[in-house]
């Protein structure tokens, strides 16, 4: 589907976007454009890969024409550019309303002005039953995807999004702090020793992405089952699979944080397709009549629930470390020990 294809990657200097580089840098792909705000990480990537299929593009998604004119020629977008930490989105919440929902905005109306075929936008398990600045600015991001999607055809832009967990050891997670923490000699600072979170890789996350590319209709929502653990399941792994003995300190919940995630709502699981290792959310096609909201509605089963890091499937100790030890990163910093 890549062949001969140019791809843009917005916040492309992240996590993601040099997890998308592993992937598709040595196939058939025409060009990867990088576009990110941040010209040091561009630098340091350009240095790194040394290919003459990546193109960097300096810009901000707050900014409609950096996007434009990067868009030209473009087949395929993903979208990851995004303000994610919830501390830094509690204390500055109209910055994230800049960049994850007007940027997004910005990004669909650019990408349908220069025709690209298809765009995938990240959201998050915080978007759902959001309760800090971060969720819920992810949770807009979501609708302006859906209501944009309905005033196009699917023969000019598609446009969907993918909604997933944690991606374990992305920039700003928990396990890379745990792990600096181990190597100071320092207390692994826990929240709450109960919380729980599901976890994926930055694989499974990209498996995700393509799988929405692959299958997506006007303005559908997908996610990827995923297993979770407790922190402090999580927090002893590492201890174990670096031999050391740091204190767990729990320093109780922080801003905005919440017991454990859900990827889907109650209501949207009673109108879920399940596709096996995925479930894709249909766009509501429903217009402005509100005699459609308010005559017409879907039963729900008393006993339906959300899909959540409290219900799903839960990690045996050895599951967790054996995820943990697949991961390139926990790899490496076992070597630099």
């Amino acid at each position: 589907m890549f062949t001969g294809k140019t791809l843009l990657i917005t916040g492309g200097t992240g996590s993601f976007g040099n997890a998308v580089l592993n992937r598709f840098i040595n196939t058939d792909i025409k060009e990867i454009r990088i576009f990110s705000r941040d010209e040091k990480k561009q630098e340091d990537m350009r240095h790194k890969l040394n290919s003459d299929k990546v193109k960097y593009h300096i810009g901000d998604v707050r900014h409609y024409q950096s996007l434009y004119d990067s868009l030209r020629g473009v087949d395929y977008v993903f979208h990851a550019a995004a303000l994610k930490q919830v501390p830094s989105c509690e204390f500055y919440p109209m910055e994230a309303v800049r960049t994850n929902i007007i940027g997004t905005e910005n990004l669909l109306h650019a990408a349908i002005a220069n025709k690209v075929k298809k765009v995938v936008v990240l959201s998050t398990d915080k978007a759902v039953y959001p309760i800090n600045a971060m969720g819920m600015s992810k949770a807009l991001l979501e609708k302006v995807m859906v209501a944009t999607s309905r005033n196009i055809e699917k023969e000019e832009t598609t446009m969907c999004a993918t909604r997933y967990g944690n991606v374990m050891a992305s920039r700003g997670s928990v396990i890379p702090l745990f792990i600096q923490q181990i190597k100071a000699g320092l207390p692994l600072t826990i929240t709450d020793p109960n919380m729980t979170r599901f976890m994926m890789s930055l694989d499974n996350a990209i498996n995700l992405v393509i799988f929405a590319f692959s299958n997506a209709r006007q303005g559908d929502i997908f996610i990827q089952k995923a297993p979770a653990t407790t922190i402090y399941e999580l927090a002893t792994a590492l201890k174990d699979i670096f031999d050391a003995d740091n204190e767990i300190k729990i320093i109780g919940t922080r801003h905005g944080e919440k017991l454990y995630e859900a990827l889907l709502t109650r209501e949207e699981m009673a109108v879920a397709e399940d596709l096996g290792d995925y479930y894709r959310i249909s766009a509501d096609s429903r217009d402005l009549n509100y005699d459609k909201y308010i005559s017409y509605g879907k039963s729900m089963s008393d006993k339906l629930e959300d899909y959540n890091s409290h219900n799903t499937y839960r990690l045996t100790y050895d599951e967790l470390k054996e995820m943990l030890l697949g991961l390139d990163y926990v790899q490496q910093e076992l070597q630099s020990k």
